[in-house]
């Protein structure tokens, strides 16, 4: 079928933004750290049982020490330190600005690359890396009373949505190195037939680590009880339970398989829609207004995502 690999990645982009939406919904009913428990948790398990089904073994077999630490390291980087950051810039700035300092991801992937693996930074990249702040200073800034250039949104807000940022791109750096030492880990003979496998493999390790942190600090927040009580919250466990399956299960699954049918930056290109396909559905359910401000900041800061896949 022709433009298959854009279907499944437009299809992809919808995906990710119902899961935003859900996990904005579950956020404020259930808690960040219990939505993320509960998160992680049913991750966990969907990886254990796709390894089982696929490999015959629940686990990476052929993960050595190596690779164990740097994929944990890159799931309390990713799943604890950014998606924390990320539910809070839910509940503070709701997931439609989330999802637009999510744009930021490729640009600290980029940065994390040249100090970690010494890639060279092109002047491509800085060109997307300008283009994606310009995009993102468009939909926050405004002129107060007194014509001076000020933040529309609160503060904390904005750092939340940095950090998400920063969690996911150098999270994204130090998953690579992990699945590169995962990858020399398995027997040369064997590789050729779990080669596609190794991601997911490399996302269950990281779903510990996630779940590990995630946990540990709702105990020490003395919040366990939270996830007995969180059962009995029906529309905070749907809306979890549909950002579970619309995000870390169909929108990962769906996103590896688009790039098997189209250029892989083509595909993250369109992938990266998110924050203008939010807009709308944020504006029904939670009744953010729509300002050609913030529809402008959206597209530029898209535009600035696809620059680093298409130059």
């Amino acid at each position: 079928m022709k433009y298959l690999g854009e279907l499944i990645s437009l299809g992809v982009a919808f995906s990710w933004t119902i899961a935003a939406l859900a996990s904005e919904i579950g956020s404020k009913r259930l808690g960040v750290f219990v939505m993320n428990v509960w998160r992680m948790a049913l991750a966990l398990l969907f990886s254990m049982l796709l390894m089982w089904l696929t490999l015959g073994q629940p686990y990476p077999v052929y993960a050595g020490h190596e690779t164990w630490m740097w994929l944990l390291l890159s799931g309390v980087v990713g799943y604890f330190f950014g998606d924390w950051c990320l539910f809070n810039s839910y509940l503070t700035i709701g997931s439609r600005f989330g999802q637009l300092f999510m744009t930021l991801a490729p640009m600290f992937a980029a940065l994390s690359a040249w100090v970690m693996l010494g890639q060279t930074l092109s002047w491509k990249a800085l060109l997307a890396m300008a283009v994606t702040l310009a995009g993102i200073a468009i939909s926050i800034l405004g002129r107060s009373s007194g014509h001076k250039v000020s933040l529309q949104l609160p503060t904390k807000g904005i750092l939340y949505g940095i950090g998400a940022g920063m969690g996911q791109g150098v999270g994204l750096v130090l998953s690579k190195i992990g699945l590169d030492h995962y990858t020399s880990d398995v027997p040369a003979q064997v590789l050729p037939a779990v080669v596609d496998y190794l991601p997911f493999g490399s996302n269950l390790i990281r779903c510990v680590a996630g779940l590990a942190c995630f946990g540990l600090w709702l105990l020490m927040r003395g919040e366990a009880k939270q996830m007995k009580t969180s059962i009995h919250e029906h529309r905070g466990m749907l809306a979890m339970l549909i950002a579970v399956f619309s995000g870390p299960f169909i929108g990962v699954g769906f996103s590896l398989m688009a790039v098997q049918y189209t250029a892989a930056g083509i595909a993250s290109t369109i992938m990266a829609m998110t924050p203008i396909l939010i807009l709308l559905p944020s504006r029904w359910l939670f009744h953010q207004p729509i300002t050609a401000k913030g529809v402008v900041g959206a597209v530029i800061s898209c535009i600035g995502v696809s620059l680093f896949f298409l130059l």
